[in-house]
């Protein structure tokens, strides 16, 4: 095989789109993972208690690393040649993650309902790393990866938070 075969046949796999069940499972991974920071930022600007400077600086380090990662799945979209859904209205109809009301609420409400959250951003990452095993997507499967271990570990603390309160 030439350099030149080489690169042409590179350049085939490269641009070849993805499975619609890659494309789908990402749009759902980029949809509730803007959900989960649309709550992040409510229990950001609204916990209240002793455990107030904690919890908003846990719920800030959160969202910005969160921001950046839905910027890497919007543009994981956009190399796979698929368009990235956008608008607060289109997000929230794709997501399965539930708001919870603005007002006040104890500090261990906000951080369940962040829990119940990450949880279902877990399964959508995990229905992504295994949609991309199917197809044979090693680098989104990377990515899937990537958000799997990022919220387990942020998991793994809120939980740690709510034991014996």
């Amino acid at each position: 095989m030439s350099i030149i075969d080489y690169f042409l046949n590179m350049s085939a796999i490269s641009t070849q789109p993805k499975t619609s069940a890659v494309a789908q499972a990402l749009q759902t991974l980029l949809a509730d993972s803007y959900a989960l920071l649309g709550q992040l930022h409510l229990a950001h600007w609204n916990v209240e208690g002793p455990n107030f400077f904690q919890l908003h600086t846990a719920f800030q380090t959160q969202y910005e690393e969160l921001f950046t990662a839905i910027d890497d799945l919007a543009e994981r979209l956009r190399a796979l040649e698929v368009y990235a859904p956008g608008g607060l209205v289109t997000l929230a109809k794709m997501s399965s993650i539930t708001e919870m009301a603005s007002g006040p609420a104890p500090a261990k409400d906000f951080v369940a309902h962040l829990v119940d959250s990450y949880e279902i951003v877990i399964a959508s990452s995990a229905a992504l790393r295994a949609a991309a095993e199917a197809a044979g997507d090693l680098e989104t499967q990377d990515v899937a990866i990537g958000r799997v271990q990022v919220h387990q570990k942020t998991l793994w603390m809120l939980k740690s938070f709510l034991k014996n309160l």
